[in-house]
C-alpha cells in the first residue's frame, strides 16, 4: 500500500504517467497497474483518464492528502528505527531561495560536525517552489522568507534579517555614497533576479513605495550571474549585504545602504509541520534554533 501511495504522489506531482514512471524508475504499465490496484482497494476512481492524464478526481485529491501523510509517517518510522540502530544518519534534502544560499553553511557545517554520517543536497529555487517541494515530500526543509507571502502549515525558525543594499563596482555609479534612495537606484542600469523570485517581488514593491518603477537591463535566477555583471562596472544590483560579501572581491565592489524606505525582511528555515518530525528534520530544526538564538534582529 505504501509503495502504491508513493507512486500516486509522484503521478499527482508530474501529472503525466510516463514522466512519473521515469522518475520512479519503473515502467509505465507498472505505474498504471499500481494506481488501478489502489483504486480497487479503496473502491473509488482516483484519476480522470483519457488518452492521457486529465487530473485527479475529488476523491483522488482527498486520497492525495492522506497519501502524503501516510508516506511521511512511514518515512519517519523508518528513520527512527535506523537512528535507534545506528545513530543519526541518512540524507537531508534542502531547498533555498538564492539570497539565502550564502547562509546555508552556517547550518550544514555545525550539523555535519555533530552528525558526520549525514549527507546533504541543496537546491536553489523560488519560494513558491519550496512550499510545493515540501508538500510533495521532495525536500525535508527549505530556507525562505517568513513574511510577505503565505507559508501554509509549516514549522519555521527565523535565522536572519535581510536588508537591501546597492551593489556597484568601485568605479561604478554612486559608489562613493554612504546611502542612496530607491529613487536614486531606479535611474541605474540594474541587473536583478527574475520576477518569479520573491526577492524581486519585494524589491519591486519597495520601488513602488518610492513612487518609481524599474526595468532592469539584465535578469537572472542566479546571484552569481548578477554579481559577475556588477563586477564589470556596467551594471549595478540590489542584494543583501551578506550575499554580496560571500562572493569575496571586497576591493572591487561598493556596498551602499538603500534608504527611504529602508525595509528589512526575515528569512528562516521551514519544514512541514508534523508530529513527530523525522529524526533528521528534528535535529536540523534544533541546529537552526541554535543559530536563531545567536542572530540579532
Amino acid at each position: 500500500m505504501i509503495d502504491k501511495l508513493e507512486y500516486f504522489i509522484a503521478l499527482a506531482r508530474e501529472r503525466h504517467f510516463a514522466r512519473a514512471a521515469e522518475e520512479l524508475g519503473i515502467s509505465q504499465p507498472t505505474l498504471s497497474a499500481a494506481v488501478r490496484q489502489l483504486e480497487d482497494q479503496l473502491g473509488v476512481v482516483l484519476v480522470n483518464r483519457g488518452s492521457r492524464f486529465q487530473g485527479l478526481t475529488p476523491e483522488g485529491q482527498r486520497v492525495l492528502e492522506w497519501a502524503r501523510r501516510i508516506v511521511g509517517d512511514a518515512r519517519t518510522m523508518r528513520e527512527e528505527m535506523r537512528a535507534a540502530r545506528k545513530g543519526l544518519s541518512g540524507h537531508i534534502r534542502l531547498a533555498a531561495i538564492p539570497t539565502t544560499l550564502a547562509m546555508v553553511p552556517r547550518i550544514t557545517a555545525p550539523f555535519q560536525e555533530k552528525h558526520p554520517d549525514v549527507t546533504f543536497s541543496v537546491l536553489s529555487t523560488t519560494s513558491l517552489k519550496i512550499l510545493s517541494l515540501l508538500e510533495n515530500l521532495e525536500i525535508d526543509a527549505g530556507l525562505t522568507y517568513l513574511e510577505n507571502e503565505p507559508l501554509g502549515r509549516v514549522t519555521s525558525v527565523p535565522l536572519h534579517v535581510e536588508r537591501y543594499h546597492l551593489i556597484t563596482a568601485k568605479h561604478g555609479p554612486l559608489a562613493d555614497r554612504e546611502s542612496v534612495t530607491w529613487r536614486d537606484v531606479a535611474n541605474l542600469s540594474l541587473c536583478l533576479l527574475t520576477s518569479d523570485m520573491q526577492n524581486r517581488r519585494i524589491i519591486n514593491s519597495h520601488f513602488a513605495e518610492a513612487g518609481v518603477t524599474v526595468k532592469p537591463t539584465l535578469e537572472s535566477n542566479s546571484m552569481i550571474v548578477l554579481f559577475s555583471h556588477v563586477r564589470t562596472g556596467r551594471w549595478c544590483s540590489i542584494m543583501p549585504e551578506n550575499v554580496a560579501l560571500s562572493f569575496g572581491f571586497h576591493d572591487e565592489i561598493s556596498i551602499v545602504s538603500i534608504v527611504d524606505p529602508s525595509p528589512h525582511h526575515i528569512v528562516g528555515l521551514v519544514a512541514t509541520h508534523r508530529e513527530p518530525f523525522t529524526p533528521l528534520v528534528s535535529a536540523l530544526l534544533h541546529e537552526a534554533r541554535i543559530l536563531s538564538e545567536q542572530a540579532q534582529y
